[in-house]
């Protein structure tokens, strides 16, 4: 493993105790801008101020537990990252519905249900494998992106505010977004790292001083107390079997959102990362699902893997692992401490909005990227462009979508929901009819290398390969298929097989006529210069280099070589 040039703490180095401290605020401050979601979630359900307070400081506490439990890297639970959960949107529309139905019992118990869902879902997902390729998970990253940024958009413009911001919130907004902006592109060391919270509270601090902080919030936060114990008395729990469908296809889209995620932190902190580490990401959705149940059993909304983390850590470098125990601490230090969550909960929309659009950028250049690290045919294009689409159209088209009948705003309420079930329902359909070996013969008299890497080209973007992989058994191929032809005299065509799964890919070439040698070691200079013998081992060797296995055979008067290919 090797750290990439713009990553200053890999995540498992331990970073300075300030840095770790400062980073762990900056984390938690872009993390209270979901604590929007118990709150109306409360609202919704007719709660009282105390039980909106409650719902909040629970939430702090079971963040806390989540981010401990996530960066844990031994045992059965935890991908070993520096991604706390946070309340999620992937809950809001069956949260809503809950409440609708049967006040905060039924969303609790609800809320629980998906949680186990997650676990269950977590034991098989290295099986599922086939099933979630790399593209779709860069495409729930992209649409988790596209939806952190537009969250963030609407709160700066101040859709659903009952008047338009003024003057101040947009100098405001400015200030923020341009600091966070020009200390991550301008500066190095500590005024990188720290960009997000010193863009927050230079933008906070100008929020008071322009006058941008409401009377409102001033009395809500002087009535809140300094400290209190968090209240479980409007706990109770209840079961629905109508609503079980409904929270069934949330956990399966937190479980995405979670394993893309936790495959994002694994290519940020890896120079040469390759694939996903399968084993790590159940862990990490198995560490998910167990903070969801929490949430429903100790009576707050649901809560999923924080794509705000992996924004804020690709702006700052900071991966440390270690940081998400001092988050843990800080989040739960917050839950006895009301008047400090409502503080955060109550920071202006133009810094909320603005540190949002900012990380957002991040999350959405992270999909781009694992998308495009794979060859893409015309079936995987679809699979993306109508994904993204329909994803989209949600966001593009909320009147619309929103006046659905209930039972189907799971399915169309959500951005991120729409694009992922529909990802999943068109990759296994464009699946169908998509052979895992293909066979290509090769005239010896005119042999044509085009041809041959036309044919690899085509063949691993119908099967979504990597094109590092297909680029290195082209190569090989055309020339082990030149020496061939040099040094065997092959009789007849030569026959080239290719076969693909998501762990390998496997180059034959057959031809009759004598074996061509792969020798593990390099002739010497000697042997080279002497006979076109040693130059006839000499290219063997560097056949064998390319590719990660090489074996011959020769059988009745037939050779075959097999090039092997780590996938």
């Amino acid at each position: 493993m090797r750290k990439p040039p713009g990553i200053v703490y890999g995540a498992d180095e331990s970073s300075p105790r300030a840095v770790a401290l400062l980073t762990a605020i900056q984390h938690v401050g872009v993390m209270s801008i979901f604590l929007i979601y118990p709150v109306l979630i409360s609202r919704e359900a007719g709660g009282s101020p105390q039980t909106t307070i409650d719902l909040v400081s629970i939430a702090l506490l079971v963040l806390g537990i989540g981010a401990a439990l996530q960066a844990l890297n031994r045992g059965p639970v935890g991908a070993g990252i520096l991604c706390a959960p946070v309340p999620s949107a992937i809950y809001l529309v069956p949260s809503l519905l809950a409440v609708r139905q049967g006040g905060l019992p039924l969303l609790f118990g609800m809320t629980a249900f998906a949680g186990l869902i997650e676990i269950a879902l977590s034991r098989v997902l290295r099986f599922l494998r086939p099933l979630f390729p790399p593209e779709i998970a860069g495409l729930v990253i992209l649409l988790i992106g596209v939806a952190t940024g537009a969250v963030g958009i609407r709160t700066l413009i101040g859709v659903g505010d009952p008047e338009p911001p003024g003057l101040a919130h947009a100098i405001v907004a400015a200030v923020t977004l341009g600091t966070m902006v020009a200390l991550n592109v301008w500066t190095r060391g500590g005024l990188r790292l720290f960009c997000v919270l010193i863009g927050m509270a230079i933008g906070y601090a100008l929020a008071e001083v322009l006058g941008a902080v409401d009377s409102t919030q001033r009395e809500t936060f002087a009535a809140v107390s300094w400290l209190a114990l968090p209240r479980f008395g409007h706990v109770s729990w209840a079961f629905d079997a109508g609503l079980a469908l409904t929270f069934a296809v949330t956990a399966v889209a937190a479980s995405l959102k979670a394993a893309g995620n936790i495959t994002t932190f694994q290519k940020l902190n890896d120079a040469d990362w390759i694939r996903a580490d399968m084993r790590s990401i159940s862990r990490g959705v198995l560490a998910d699902g167990v903070a969801a149940t929490l949430a429903g059993t100790l009576g707050t909304v649901g809560v999923n893997s924080g794509s705000n983390a992996v924004g804020v850590a690709n702006a700052t470098g900071v991966l440390s692992r270690n940081i998400g125990y001092v988050i843990a601490a800080l989040l739960i230090t917050l839950a006895f401490f009301p008047k400090l969550g409502i503080l955060l909960y109550l920071m202006p929309k133009a810094v909320s909005g603005a540190a949002l659009f900012f990380v957002a950028t991040f999350i959405f250049i992270n999909g781009l990227e694992i998308m495009t690290s794979r060859l893409l045919d015309a079936r995987r294009t679809l699979v993306i462009g109508l994904s993204f689409l329909a994803g989209i159209a949600v966001d593009f088209f909320p009147d619309f979508f929103g006046n659905l009948p209930a039972t189907a705003l799971t399915l169309f309420g959500s951005s991120l929901v729409l694009g992922t079930l529909t990802a999943l329902a068109l990759n296994l359909l464009f699946r169908l009819g998509v052979r895992k070996t293909e066979k290509l013969a090769v005239d010896a008299a005119r042999v044509d290398s085009v041809a041959i890497e036309s044919f690899m080209e085509a063949q691993g973007a119908a099967w979504g390969a990597r094109r590092d992989v297909i680029d290195r058994a082209s190569f090989d191929l055309t020339q082990s298929i030149e020496t061939i032809v040099e040094s065997c005299e092959p009789q007849g065509p030569l026959e080239i097989e290719a076969s693909f799964d998501e762990f390998n890919l496997d180059v034959r070439v057959s031809y009759s006529g004598p074996p061509l040698e792969l020798p593990e070691k390099r002739p010497t200079n000697e042997e080279i210069m002497a006979s076109e013998e040693g130059q006839r081992r000499l290219a063997g060797f560097m056949l064998r280099r390319y590719a990660d296995r090489v074996a011959a055979t020769h059988r009745g008067g037939r050779s075959t070589i097999l090039f092997h290919f780590d996938h």
